[in-house]
């Protein structure tokens, strides 16, 4: 909340498998107006990494600028962190992976960060199957300059001032299915309970893993003429197939309807439950996906949920042979050959 101070007292909360309660997750108190989308998105963060045991100082945030970008502070305050400039934070997250690729990168982007300035950015780190979880906190307008069209406003969506967008939205699915990317799924900031396992299974992904979020902005774009508010998202919402994470610690019971459910295994052991809410639905055929996704929208229906799914392909270590050991964790005193040897080396360019 950005209205209250979070309360020091934990004493009584449960803890996880690292002894961790959900307040070791937690970061600085939000400066972000209350009732933002953007603030149930970071609960939702805190809650996939609690749950998941992951040491707090095993992750790595990465963002941009905007509204969006500035929700990295509020969760996981003991991370490594870092604002870029504005629209290359998948160049600094790239370089950084490449380095260390033991740390769960998470990529906090808005719609303005990532499809107006930076999209060449975006669709590099998704052609390089980055291995990270982006997350785009998509709310149609810049809030940060007073509630102009971002690219992903629909066409026919109005200003606060009635002023209607006449331009083709972006959409950034779309885009990643057809650069290639291996998990795709949108969700809204409204429903915790479906965004929590998507976060809890685009982090055990292993590549690049996009999750677009509908995160109304309750300043610039709750208004009757958005396609962006909690109103207009609430009535249309319409959750594709129903996810569920568990993880590979926990005991897997249970059995599934012959026309419900499928499991999707990835790579650290962890399975995605998935109970289709529409009986044809297959999150691992990307044309179903994309048709899906460019169907006429006479309706206005907001589909969510994870959209496609690949778990065969190598990510940008696999795919460029990089060393497994952290550049940080290298000793060099052993592999230095020293100021003399630079020496001899150098005097035979003399």
């Amino acid at each position: 909340m950005t209205s209250m101070a979070k309360p020091k007292i934990s004493k009584h909360l449960p803890t996880n498998e690292l002894g961790l309660t959900i307040r070791n997750y937690e970061g600085s108190m939000s400066t972000l107006c209350a009732g933002c989308g953007h603030d149930s998105v970071t609960a939702a963060l805190v809650q996939a990494f609690w749950e998941l045991s992951l040491a707090p100082e095993s992750a790595a945030k990465v963002s941009g600028i905007g509204c969006s970008s500035k929700t990295t502070a509020y969760f996981m305050g003991q991370s490594h962190g870092i604002n870029t400039v504005h629209g290359r934070m998948p160049s600094v997250a790239t370089g950084a992976n490449a380095v260390n690729g033991d740390l769960h990168y998470i990529g906090i982007s808005g719609d303005g960060d990532s499809l107006s300035i930076g999209f060449g950015q975006f669709a590099h780190a998704i052609r390089r199957n980055l291995n990270m979880l982006y997350i785009i906190e998509n709310n149609g307008v810049y809030g940060l300059t007073k509630g102009q069209f971002s690219a992903s406003a629909d066409i026919g969506s109005t200003t606060k001032r009635g002023v209607p967008n006449e331009q083709t939205p972006i959409d950034p699915c779309v885009q990643a299915l057809t650069l290639g990317a291996g998990f795709v799924a949108r969700g809204f900031s409204g429903d915790k309970s479906q965004l929590v396992p998507l976060i809890k299974a685009g982090l055990m992904h292993r590549g690049f893993a996009l999750i677009d979020v509908v995160s109304p902005c309750v300043t610039f774009n709750d208004h009757k003429g958005s396609t962006k508010s909690y109103a207009h998202t609430y009535k249309y919402y319409h959750p594709l197939v129903h996810t569920d994470f568990v993880a590979d610690a926990d005991e897997i019971t249970g059995e599934y309807e012959a026309d419900g459910g499928m499991s999707v295994t990835l790579h650290d052991g962890g399975i995605l439950n998935l109970r289709k809410t529409e009986s044809d639905y297959d999150p691992r055929d990307k044309a179903q996906a994309i048709d899906t996704l460019m169907q006429p929208r006479e309706n206005g229906e907001i589909r969510t949920g994870l959209l496609y799914v690949d778990e065969n392909m190598a990510d940008m270590h696999e795919a460029n042979a990089l060393p497994d050991q952290p550049l940080n964790k290298v000793d060099y005193k052993e592999l230095c050959p020293g100021s003399d040897a630079l020496g001899g080396f150098l005097k035979g360019y003399c």
